[in-house]
């Protein structure tokens, strides 16, 4: 039976330590307060070396493969950025440039950036809600973004910041329950046909 959400927490940071990926870090246990997740994170700069170089399904190496699989698959996926110059890295892109275009039809997304200053926080609506608006993704209606004033040493340090997260969580879990109370009732109705 269906008991968590199969989530994909993609990391657009091509670096580490990551800011991007303590945000993350944030949404995902907070979320999992309320919702079970069977989390899997993929962070950008581990697909640095074979990411650049790869333009069509059949040069993919075996690990480049699988996790685009598992992005492909995902019940759900929160995606985070950081914000370079007014935009995320090109990497970040292409990455998801790579993903059948009918992989996130209906899916719900959660959005999350950081970047040096509140200047760049436009970047959620201006530039990822219409990536994933592409791909007919269900993104969800709060975004996060954070500063380096928010987030120090890997922790959430601003109260604006937690409250954020706290409001994120709110809109997106009525949405999150209502997905896996569906896979769950379909695996129902999937086992009185096989009896």
């Amino acid at each position: 039976m269906t008991t968590s959400l199969k989530t994909v927490i993609v990391n657009g940071s091509p670096g580490r330590p990551s800011t991007t990926r303590a945000l993350l870090n944030a949404l995902r246990d907070r979320l999992a307060e309320n919702i079970a997740l069977d989390a899997v994170h993929i962070d950008l700069v581990d697909l640095l070396p074979e990411l650049g170089g790869a333009f069509s399904r059949e040069t993919f190496s075996p690990s480049l493969r699988a996790t685009i699989k598992s992005i492909e698959q995902a019940d759900f996926l929160i995606v985070g950025a950081p914000v370079f110059r007014a935009s995320f890295p090109g990497l970040f892109k292409h990455l998801f440039d790579l993903v059948d275009l009918d992989a996130f039809q209906g899916k719900p997304v959660l959005l999350a950036a950081t970047g040096g200053s509140a200047r760049h926080a436009l970047v959620i609506d201006l530039q990822l809600r219409p990536l994933f608006a592409f791909f007919q993704a269900l993104t969800l209606p709060v975004g996060v973004y954070a500063t380096p004033e928010d987030i120090q040493q890997g922790q959430i340090v601003s109260a604006s910041l937690a409250k954020r997260i706290e409001l994120a969580v709110e809109q997106a879990s009525p949405v999150l329950q209502g997905l896996l109370l569906a896979r769950q009732s379909a695996y129902f109705k999937l086992q009185r046909h096989a009896a």
